[in-house]
């Protein structure tokens, strides 16, 4: 072995001499040496480690790493290793058995090459000041690990009581090797990380021989909520509790205090073998159900996991042993599974709402259309996760308010009205300020009611139509900031007209008249949900107009057999401009390209201006064409809105004979006509005022666009899409500068990316906490899936699970099962014949279309899109709210 100052070269020294020329590559550097820039150099875990060591308070098992420089070192010897990286890279994410194969040759080839003399002496070098015969931890850490925005938690190897220094370098070999493991493999291609940049560094750490150990996580996995300490704990090492072996002692520690407690059963442990390695032993049975901790130790282990997490400046999965009453750290890595707080401007509680959830698109959103949406709403919007939420703090705080809030939230979505329910029973979360004075005499005016009269919404739309049209003259010509001070004015246009008061009311009375048909003759009839059959075929319902022009588009198609053979094979958009070749392909061209005209602004998630919409992604609706040619007769459009008009006529007949056969009979069916007329004028304009905030979305990027064009030639962006991940006012400045940070974009895309693996909560509050809410219902079978009932009816039939509508292969009589259905979605609703989302409520847009094409329909069923597969028969009870999974 190495005397004293050959170790402290090969520690510190970063230049190295082989073969008479010195090297620059490192290969070996202490904990101490390490901090988080070095990530390059030692990967998530080892620089983890060394920020860990200079933690005051914190103690860390002594070792080093052996860096990338090392692995490359390896890699370089590795023969045709660049090639089969290139044809790894080139895999899909499923494609298992490509991946097995490829990537277990990979490991092979690396475990065969004989690491290179200097190599293997820089890295056995510091084991003598360590211990050369002490027993030591071997892990891989891995360039993209423990990272913030991805642990790769699992995905690499660990060896423990690793002894001697032929084993290390073995162990340290095996760890390079499994950067290529099937799961690791997968995992990366699933993030989007490229094999070719990732790298592996090795973490070589004296072995703490526990008595206890286990698993920290600074925010409750649980919950999220960022000020619970939740610990879990077993005897000896934590392999056992990592790698699920056995149950583990759970703790939830909140300010010091242990507010729950579970001791498990714990039939087995892991402990360290003498000859190396590691093994299973029985626990005696007396000590099985003894606590792993004392709870003096789980305060102080908390505290000890609050110093880290304040350390690395966000929550923290902390991997912990206990040897002799003291704490050791043997890893730390962010959690990356939480789902991020909006940022509030105090320091006291606050409940969030999701504006998802109520918009029907719980994906996120990219800066550019968090930002414009922003601007357009009129309620103060906070963004979290590439999501939006409204702080409904103080009006659950306000008695007077409160009650208001809670009734129309459990009008439409009723889990977040339960989840809202259950913090205000919590009488330290959410206090009670004084109501507000009564409102003014203009606000009282706002709520007056207003006539049942057809020519209010034509008026209402036509105002809108010469509104639009005036916005599309008057964008030409506008650029730089001239272009984006004229988007600020005309976006107070769109929030006049979208918050016009006889437009509100409009809306209102068609949903009031809705609740009161409901409400009444259920009480007077025991009909429930009658209004959903009274508001089939409505009037002016652009929405569900658009579905049915689709029909006629396919009645275009229909009679030409080339057309139809040719889009049966589309896959760019640029197929419009083939179809004037074939027999037929004129009409067919002109037939969609009217479509667009009027309906192609719209698109999944429309409310993100960055969506790519039907106009510039026509193969979206190629499928849905298909099926509608394959599924439907000539003239279905039109059939289909005179038949759903004449079942609502039949059933307010009916309804009004037997109300007139009650006591005071004439009295409640006249009430109920007026109500009929007045859902049947206004429902449908319940659509109209959304379509017009897309149609001016619509205008805006393509302008945006334009101008995202000149940046493009000034050399300020490498695509004009990279505006997306710019908020609105970023690029009112770069207009005016001409100036761009080149990092910023990269790394929204990255936090993008992240975005995109998180769940949007229904609510949240400020302490992290996701408060999901319940059906409290006993009134339904056993083993059926609880949601909302919002159209009424029972269905059977296959369901299809659709994630995404472009995918959409659908035959006469199945059930779509989906996250959410925005209006985008209604082109499908003509091939079904039921509804299940997971999303939605009684007066979101796909349950409004859903009912005026007389389709049952539950919706807000959780997780329904996992518990139903595709294929399975179902049975939608769209009257009482459930879903039957059927044998």
């Amino acid at each position: 072995m190495h005397d004293e100052s050959e170790r402290d070269v090969a520690m510190t020294k970063p230049a190295v001499v082989v073969a008479g020329r010195e090297r620059t590559d490192r290969y070996v550097v202490r904990f101490e040496e390490v901090d988080q820039t070095q990530i390059p150099l030692v990967g998530g875990k080892g620089s983890h480690l060394g920020e860990l060591s200079r933690i005051d308070g914190i103690r860390v098992p002594a070792g080093f790493c052996v860096t990338t420089d090392a692995f490359q070192r390896l890699m370089a010897e590795a023969p045709s290793i660049d090639e089969r990286l290139e044809r790894l890279s080139r895999l899909a994410p499923d494609d298992r058995e490509a991946i097995r194969a490829l990537s277990e040759d990979i490991r092979r080839t690396l475990e065969g090459v004989t690491i290179p003399d200097d190599l293997a002496t820089a890295i056995t070098c510091p084991l003598a000041k360590l211990g050369a015969q002490a027993a030591y931890a071997v892990r891989s850490s891995a360039t993209a690990e423990d990272l913030p925005t991805a642990s790769f938690a699992g995905q690499q190897d660990t060896y423990l009581n690793v002894v001697g220094p032929e084993a290390i370098l073995q162990h340290v070999s095996r760890c390079w090797a499994s950067l290529f493991t099937e799961r690791a493999v997968t995992y990366r291609l699933r993030s989007g990380f490229d094999h070719r940049k990732v790298r592996m560094a090795v973490v070589v750490q004296r072995m703490v021989f526990a008595q206890s150990a286990g698993i920290l996580f600074t925010a409750d996995p649980v919950t999220s909520n960022r000020k619970v300490t939740s610990i879990e704990a077993s005897f000896g090492l934590g392999e056992a509790l990592v790698s699920g072996l056995v149950n583990a002692d759970v703790y939830k520690v909140r300010n010091g205090e242990i507010i729950a407690k579970t001791i498990a059963t714990k039939h087995l442990a892991i402990l360290a073998s003498p000859s190396g390695g590691t093994h299973q032993q029985a626990i005696e049975p007396e000590r099985q159900t003894l606590a792993a901790l004392t709870d003096a130790q789980v305060v102080r282990l908390a505290e000890l996991g609050r110093k880290v997490e304040a350390y690395f400046g966000c929550p923290q999965d902390i991997e912990w042993c206990l040897v002799d009453d003291d704490f050791q750290i043997v890893q730390s890595r962010p959690i990356t599974t939480l789902f991020p707080i909006p940022v509030a401007a105090d320091k006291e509680n606050h409940v969030y709402i999701s504006v998802g959830h109520q918009q029907m698109m719980t994906d996120p959103m990219k800066p550019l259309g968090l930002s414009l949406f922003q601007l357009t709403a009129m309620p103060i919007m906070h963004e979290a996760g590439g999501r939006l939420f409204v702080d409904v703090t103080r009006a659950l705080a306000s008695p007077a308010k409160r009650a208001g809030l809670l009734e129309l939230i459990g009008k439409t979505h009723p889990l977040m009205s339960d989840a809202l329910q259950s913090i205000l029973e919590r009488d330290d979360f959410i206090g009670v300020i004084p109501d507000e004075a009564p409102a003014t005499a203009p606000a009282a005016a706002a709520k007056a009611p207003i006539e049942t009269d057809p020519a209010i919404v034509a008026e209402l739309i036509a105002h809108n139509e010469a509104s639009v049209a005036a916005l599309k003259n008057d964008i030409h010509a506008k650029s730089g900031p001239a272009l984006f001070d004229f988007l600020l004015s005309d976006i107070k246009e769109l929030k006049r007209l979208l918050f016009d008061r006889q437009s509100h009311q409009a809306i209102m009375a068609g949903m009031e008249a809705t609740w009161w048909l409901n409400d009444r003759l259920q009480a007077w009839l025991g009909e429930k949900n009658a209004a959903d059959t009274l508001t089939q075929s409505v009037p002016d319902n652009v929405t569900s107009e658009m579905g049915l022009a689709l029909l006629d588009v396919a009645d275009a198609i229909r009679p030409h057999a080339e057309v139809v053979a040719f889009l049966q094979h589309v896959e760019g958009d640029g197929f419009l401009g083939e179809l004037p070749n074939l027999p037929g392909g004129r009409e067919a061209r002109d037939a969609i390209q009217a479509y667009l005209e009027k309906y192609g602004m719209r698109c999944a998630g429309e409310i993100d201006i960055t969506r790519p919409r039907f106009r510039e992604r026509p193969t979206t609706l190629v499928p849905i064409i298909l099926g509608n040619i394959k599924n439907f007769e000539p003239g279905a459009g039109k059939r289909r809105f005179e038949q759903g008009r004449q079942e609502a006529e039949k059933r307010e007949q009916e309804l009004l004979e037997r109300l007139r056969a009650l006591p005071d009979g004439e009295r409640k069916a006249e009430e109920t006509k007026r109500m009929i007329d007045r859902v049947r004028t206004f429902a449908g304009y319940r659509e109209y005022p959304k379509y017009g905030i897309i149609r001016r979305y619509d205008v805006y990027k393509r302008a945006l666009l334009e101008e995202a064009e000149r940046h493009v030639q000034r050399g300020v962006l490498r695509e004009k899409e990279d505006i997306f991940y710019l908020t609105f006012q970023e690029l009112h400045e770069l207009a005016r500068t001409r100036g761009l940070d080149e990092t910023l974009i990269g790394q929204r895309k990255d936090a993008f990316r992240c975005y995109r693996a998180l769940t949007s909560p229904l609510v949240v509050t400020s302490d992290g906490e996701i408060v999901a809410g319940s059906y409290r219902r006993e009134d339904v079978p056993a083993g059926a899936l609880i949601g909302q009932p919002v159209s009424a009816g029972i269905v059977e039939g296959r369901a299809r699970v659709i994630l995404d509508m472009a995918e959409a292969n659908l035959e006469p009589g199945d059930i779509l099962v989906t996250a959410y259905t925005d209006p985008s979605w209604t082109p499908l609703f003509v091939a079904i014949k039921g509804l299940v989302t997971e999303v939605g409520g009684p007066m979101t847009h796909g349950a409004v279309i859903a009912r005026e094409y007389g389709l049952p329909a539950v919706v807000a069923v959780e997780r329904a899109t996992q518990l139903i597969k595709d294929g399975q028969r179902i049975r939608v009870h769209g009257t009482e709210g459930y879903v039957e999974i059927l044998p």
